[in-house]
């Protein structure tokens, strides 16, 4: 052994190729630095007309308080927003805190919730979520990310949700139609929704961050759509990288009707 490494140490091409296989590695190992396709004059165009069309966007889960909000988006997971209000909107009428929700028991929610998809699991995460509100909490959601994410069913997500629309703060939860805009429009292309969430915030004007979250939804939900976007309804069509654009005319841009639920919401 003792030959060996004294040959490798006096022999410099050996040596220079070893640090060039690490400098290789590590610049192999290091991520390409995103650069977004968009200038910023043309980023604050996009959420200036998205601003014009629906001033106070909303989230289309039905809540009644934070409590509610946090069950409301846990059980969303892996289902649709017009389910879940079909499913809770008699649930939450009889438990809206913590304590009512512990009351009424597993098999009872489970019972309320049984058409959503995943619903006996939920239900357990329902009852384990309540149940650490009230012992570490004192019953009521907390405000903070690392928190909210402690609670049973909660992850990044769904801490960002209750982040935003319970308590105000700017925050961009990256759900399946907001992750599919990101990367179709190549706004914030990213292999995982923390990767996406990351560049989000980089690109999105400030003054538009707070809403940008349920701007992107509603457009990926009603125009953007999943299995063939709707470009001719598009009011960025003519801004729009996407390669799967075939229209470049953008859709007037007026303010629409107060918002609707309407029967494929969610999907």
């Amino acid at each position: 052994m003792g030959l060996e490494y004294r040959s490798f140490m006096a022999n410099p091409k050996i040596k220079s190729s070893a640090q060039n296989m690490k400098k290789s590695n590590a610049t192999a190992s290091r991520k390409p630095a995103f650069k977004c396709p968009y200038s910023k004059a043309e980023l604050e165009e996009i959420f200036r007309r998205f601003s014009i069309q629906r001033p106070e966007p909303k989230g289309e889960l039905e809540h009644v308080n934070p409590f509610t909000l946090v069950v409301a988006v846990a059980l969303s997971a892996q289902a649709t927003d017009v389910g879940v209000n079909k499913a809770t909107r008699a649930l939450f009428a009889i438990a809206d805190t913590p304590q009512k929700m512990l009351d009424l028991g597993e098999d009872r929610i489970r019972d309320y919730i049984k058409t959503i998809g995943l619903y006996r699991n939920k239900a357990k995460n329902v009852v384990a979520l309540s149940e650490k509100l009230i012992r570490d909490f004192g019953g009521e959601v907390p405000q903070t990310r690392e928190e909210l994410m402690t609670l049973p069913g909660v992850g990044r997500k769904t801490a960002n949700v209750v982040m935003s629309m319970a308590f105000g703060h700017a925050t961009l939860a990256v759900d399946t139609h907001v992750f599919r805009i990101a990367n179709r429009l190549l706004l914030a292309p990213g292999k995982t929704p923390d990767e996406v969430e990351e560049r989000l915030m980089k690109v999105i004007p400030d003054q538009y961050l707070y809403h940008a979250h349920h701007w992107l939804i509603l457009h990926g939900r009603y125009v953007c759509k999943a299995r063939k976007p709707e470009c001719e309804r598009c009011v960025i069509a003519d801004l729009c990288r996407s390669p799967e654009k075939i229209c470049d005319v953008p859709a007037p841009l007026v303010e629409l009707p107060q918002q609707m639920i309407p029967a494929e919401a969610g999907n």
